[in-house]
């Protein structure tokens, strides 16, 4: 069988979809990983039969999202719930979070599995009247909401706090209220502009160096409040820099989908952890690869995992903030879910030959548990553009 996928000049070419199935479908057996603490940051699953709109309330498959979770921790990774992959922000309102929140730490209590979930503050539409306590405010519901369901923080960037914030103070004195009313251990999130255009001059300065002492200077004054930090800057250098000025103690989680092999397997100075929207997709590959560092083996592990970068970046190439379509469309043809629908209409937001592109790289990774399912389904697709298969 072949497929005729489409040029961006709007020529065909043949391509023959490779014969053998996932290589990784089974999860091995035996404890969590030994050397590295792996989160996938896992997407949401929208309901293709609820009647809503772009701008409405969001609608969740929650059978669906659940299952997908089950997915991950059944391969020994922990699961980043409401985060950005999961369309914070970009379809995924807090009512919708927040039981998002509540169901997925129910599961993972069930299932044994590692969960650390999103405290934001989308709820809050920053106007030129908001104050930082009221951003304040905003953060303390979820906290306490992420509290309640027994599962662990991860302090998000805030758009209202970079629409109020007038300087680094502002950041130090919001940041070290929450993190000193923290129950427990937090993760610091550093989210790009790449990622959110409105996050620019995060911790109060466009100058990376700026901010990043200013970062610093956040996690030296409660240390015993900061579990980690997830840094999603796309710049290799720059957080192989800043995890070697962490207190001991303090994580470095890889939040960059550009340079994830190299970040985690480290240098003689440390490594990274790993808190990924790209292991959405790449679970069961990224597990098997962890758990060869886990042996020492670490040319084994770039071996697996470094093939998978040219998917990771081509998902995440600018406008990155819409990657979300290439995890999901990933999802669907993997068969984690019927349809290839997502919250907010967001499957729109990537075009054909960019997809087309996606489903080649992850067939030539083997990535597909059934690869005559993600076949049929990419023919569909085709079909319904006007490519005649």
């Amino acid at each position: 069988m072949t497929l005729h996928l489409p040029n961006p000049d709007g020529t065909l070419r043949t391509y023959e979809p490779y014969p053998e199935p996932l290589r990784h479908t089974m999860p091995l057996p035996g404890s969590a990983f030994t050397s590295r603490t792996v989160f996938s940051a896992a997407h949401v699953v929208a309901d293709p039969y609820a009647d809503t709109t772009p701008d409405g309330p969001a609608a969740v498959d929650w059978d669906a999202t659940l299952a997908f979770r089950r997915h991950l921790w059944s391969h020994g990774l922990g699961v980043a719930e409401a985060m950005d992959t999961a369309q914070r922000g970009m379809g995924l309102d807090w009512p919708t979070a927040a039981e998002l929140i509540r169901r997925s730490a129910a599961e993972a209590k069930a299932a044994g599995g590692r969960i650390a979930c999103g405290v934001g503050t989308d709820q809050l539409t920053a106007t030129a009247t908001t104050s930082l306590a009221e951003v304040r405010k905003a953060y303390e519901e979820q906290l306490a909401v992420v509290e309640e369901s027994g599962a662990q923080a991860i302090l998000m960037a805030s758009r209202a706090l970079a629409a109020t914030a007038k300087g680094p103070d502002d950041y130090l004195e919001v940041y070290g209220h929450l993190l000193r009313q923290a129950a427990e251990p937090v993760i610091l999130h550093w989210l790009g502009p790449m990622f959110d255009p409105a996050l620019d001059g995060y911790w109060g300065s466009s100058d990376l160096d700026t901010a990043t002492d200013t970062f610093l200077e956040v996690i030296a004054a409660h240390p015993d409040k900061v579990d980690g930090i997830k840094v999603s800057l796309l710049d290799a250098q720059r957080e192989i820099d800043l995890r070697r000025r962490l207190p001991q103690g303090v994580r470095c989680y890889t939040g960059d989908d550009f340079n994830y092999p190299e970040l985690i397997a480290g240098d003689d100075q440390g490594f990274s952890h790993a808190l990924l929207g790209i292991f959405d997709p790449l679970g069961p590959l990224a597990a098997e690869a962890v758990r060869l560092l886990d042996t020492g083996n670490t040319e084994a592990f770039r071996g697996l995992l470094d093939p998978s970068v040219e998917l990771s970046r081509h998902l995440f190439r600018a406008p990155t903030r819409f990657y979300k379509t290439g995890v999901v469309f990933l999802a669907w043809l993997s068969g984690h879910q019927s349809h290839f629908t997502m919250v907010g209409g967001l499957q729109s937001a990537r075009s054909l030959p960019h997809l087309v592109h996606a489903y080649e790289l992850a067939d030539e990774l083997l990535l597909f548990p059934d690869p005559l399912l993600a076949e049929d389904r990419m023919r569909t697709l085709l079909k319904l553009h006007g490519v005649d298969q």
